[in-house]
């Protein structure tokens, strides 16, 4: 079927891919793009997790990769970052696409974004200093001294000043997600991508992660690219969403996330949305 594109609203709202794979577009800006995906497809032995996924994610705003258990949203990610090669298409940041990049070009794009995984990523032999002065070392030709101030300001910002010392298992789950935090900042990136940065925690501990991540955006001006399906999240931090969905193996939705939700016709964007059983379940079809 061919692909047709349909005007709905020209400022606000969001763009939704129907069931027959028409694309609605609801939403225009002239904003700068910091991260450009282009028919990204991604398959694993002859299985495709997602095809032709494109979309935009502009300077400063905090966008949300959603979607159900299983359609790709850490996979997206992860081929953002360059972890994983992609079958075809292509992932700019800042100019630079790294589909194609040399190793050179790589280090750059690497050294100028950070990540925080889901599990905090922290070595567990290694205190939250050592974990936070790691990238500084890695990337960069500061004095012991210097990376040693770096530290203690990057753990101060996320809460845990006078933890240096302690060890990952020493601490809670909420402390262990703001240390990954603290490690993702430490060479002050342009991006940052937090892979379900609240799984797992209760909810006070996810509220306070959130207006963590909602502070350092507004205070550092970082592009934010979050996955994650916990709604109360996605509604409290994301400028804008996109949504994935694993039996159209790629993007049904992109826009506000309040708008989408009172406004989309589509039943999977509303099923997701508004906690529902979609229809088929309910009469166990």
């Amino acid at each position: 079927m061919a692909r047709r594109v349909e005007s709905i609203a020209p400022v606000g709202g969001g763009r939704e891919q129907g069931i027959d794979g028409g694309i609605r577009v609801l939403i225009s800006s002239d904003k700068i793009p910091m991260i450009t995906v282009e028919n990204l497809t991604a398959r694993f032995n002859g299985n495709t997790i997602f095809e032709n996924v494109s979309f935009e994610v502009y300077k400063g705003e905090i966008f949300v990769i959603l979607g159900g258990s299983g359609c790709g949203k850490s996979t997206l990610m992860k081929h953002m970052i360059g972890l994983y090669e992609s079958t075809s298409g292509k992932v700019v940041i800042n100019g630079i696409d790294i589909t194609k990049a040399d190793e050179k070009q790589l280090k750059k794009v690497r050294k100028d974004i950070g990540v925080a995984f889901q599990s905090g990523g922290l070595f567990g032999s290694m205190t939250l200093a050592e974990n936070v002065a790691l990238p500084l070392q890695e990337y960069t030709d500061l004095s012991p001294q210097a990376i040693h101030l770096i530290v203690k300001m990057k753990l101060g910002m996320v809460q845990l000043a006078g933890y240096e010392n302690h060890l990952p298992a020493e601490l809670s789950g909420g402390m262990k997600k703001r240390a990954g935090v603290a490690r993702a900042m430490a060479l002050d990136p342009t991006v940052f991508f937090f892979d379900e940065p609240s799984a797992g925690l209760d909810p006070v501990t996810s509220a306070e992660l959130d207006s963590l991540i909602k502070s350092i955006n507004a205070g550092m001006g970082t592009t934010m690219v979050i996955v994650t399906h916990e709604l109360q999240s996605i509604f409290n931090i994301a400028d804008r969403i996109m949504m994935l969905d694993k039996t159209a193996k790629g993007m049904i939705a992109e826009g506000d996330p309040k708008w989408l939700k009172d406004h989309s016709t589509d039943p999977r964007v509303i099923n997701f949305f508004n906690r529902k059983v979609p229809e088929q379940e309910r009469k166990g079809t």
